[in-house]
């Protein structure tokens, strides 16, 4: 991966031209006390260095004559490893990842002008690290306090993710065989949870077989809080309480994927526990699965982004018209979005290092365009909460109706002449 790594840092550099990047880790994050949990890394520094020790910061100078890609990490420091694990240190962060030239992190107010005084620009995120934001900040201004003797130095700050996250979207050949790996391990895990989820056990025993499979077979474990929603708990979007026992007659949704070298699955599939819909849940999986099946349809090359969100709610829109849960002119109700009670959220996002994976979706008003490489979700749903209050001028929602939560996702690969269903192994 380390070629991959450097092919990545150099298409960046050549974006930014005289430019300097920078780049932080991300903090630890503390569980409780003194407890933390699990370290994992900021996804952008990771796209580019496979570094994964926090208190590190990477500089990408394209106009230095050396020193292209510098990296600041933690020394080692035998003492410490003992208790929290070793380092790779300045040395390794040259030998292991590549680096140009490293440096402690102590050593950054020191080091860290000479790669910046002779760029044009800084290209950095601001507001995610208040302390650091000042120390790019400070320098910045020392170095435009500067520009009028000097006549060179950065004049702006640009947030660096435009340009970072549209790179991000196209996954190469070699994320594809992670998300896939990702993928395959999820698919098992969905479907041996299908085997075993019956009436009189327990979300949480569903959710602790899958994730177990999750790391059995090699991943780090869930992408995100698995989601294992029982009856009416299949209404609320991110459930993850997960504690409610199985009853005859529930509908299961599991929202649940693994992430496999720091890529992620998310697949969500809705089953009856005891094997048999009632007529009710049936009606209403029917319109979700006709939904999923027409958005899937527009995914794409060259489809905007939104094309696959209007073909499922037109889907929606027209199967609770034909069960009365909505009433009146079905293009009056798209406008009005008057189906929000039912169906509150997007038909789906990015995949990928993140789950919300990064890029932009709409270029102003005008959508962004499907792209093979990209890889997104399809998951449209409907969900229909005990105690949903209908749009104004909508009908009352009958009883039988309520309590009803369904969504299917997948995740689609956009291909040169159409798509890859990534997760097609998990029955509907």
């Amino acid at each position: 991966m380390q070629a991959e790594y450097r092919q990545r840092r150099e298409q960046l550099m050549a974006k930014i031209g005289t430019g300097t990047a920078i780049f932080r880790s991300a903090p630890t994050a503390v569980m409780h006390n003194d407890v933390e949990y699990v370290y994992r890394q900021e996804s952008d520094f990771f796209y580019l260095t496979g570094f994964n020790e926090p208190e590190a910061v990477l500089v990408l100078a394209p106009h230095h004559e050396e020193h292209k890609f510098v990296l600041f990490v933690q020394a080692k420091d035998p003492e410490k490893e003992i208790w929290t694990g070793y380092r790779a240190g300045v040395e390794g962060a040259k030998e292991l990842y590549g680096a140009d030239e490293a440096y402690p992190i102590a050593e950054l107010e020191e080091k860290l002008p000479k790669y910046i005084q002779d760029s044009d620009r800084i290209y950095y995120r601001l507001g995610r690290d208040r302390g650091f934001n000042e120390t790019i900040l400070k320098h910045w201004q020392r170095f435009m306090g500067m520009y009028p003797k000097r006549g060179k130095g950065p004049i702006a700050i640009e947030d660096p993710s435009p340009i970072l996250h549209a790179m991000r979207q196209i996954k190469s050949p070699a994320e594809l065989d992670l998300m896939r790996k990702a993928a395959v391990i999820s698919i098992e895990a969905h479907n041996y949870a299908r085997e075993i989820a019956k009436p009189g056990r327990y979300e949480y025993e569903i959710q602790a077989e899958m994730e177990h499979i999750f790391r059995l077979r090699g991943g780090n474990g869930p992408a995100y809080p698995s989601i294992v929603a029982s009856g009416e708990n299949a209404c609320v979007l991110h459930y993850i309480e997960n504690n409610r026992q199985l009853q005859e007659n529930d509908l299961l949704l599991i929202d649940a994927g693994c992430a496999y070298g720091y890529y992620n699955a998310d697949i969500t599939r809705t089953f009856p526990v005891s094997g048999k819909f009632t007529s009710e849940q049936r009606a209403i999986y029917e319109i979700v699965l006709e939904a999923q099946s027409q958005a899937m349809e527009q995914v794409k090359p060259g489809n905007p982004w939104n094309q696959m969100h209007d073909a499922a709610v037109r889907v929606i829109v027209e199967g609770l018209l034909e069960l009365g849960l909505l009433d009146g002119d079905i293009e009056e109700i798209i406008k009005e979005e008057k189906y929000k009670p039912f169906y509150m959220h997007r038909t789906g996002h990015w995949l990928g290092l993140d789950v919300h994976d990064a890029g932009v979706y709409q270029h102003g008003e005008q959508a962004q365009t499907l792209q093979p490489g990209q890889v997104l979700t399809v998951e449209p749903g409907i969900y229909i909460n005990p105690n949903i209050k209908p749009a104004e001028g909508q009908p009352e929602v009958e009883s039988r109706w309520r309590g009803i939560g369904i969504r299917i996702e997948d995740d689609v690969l956009v291909t040169s002449n159409g798509q890859e269903i990534l997760t097609a192994g998990v029955p509907k």
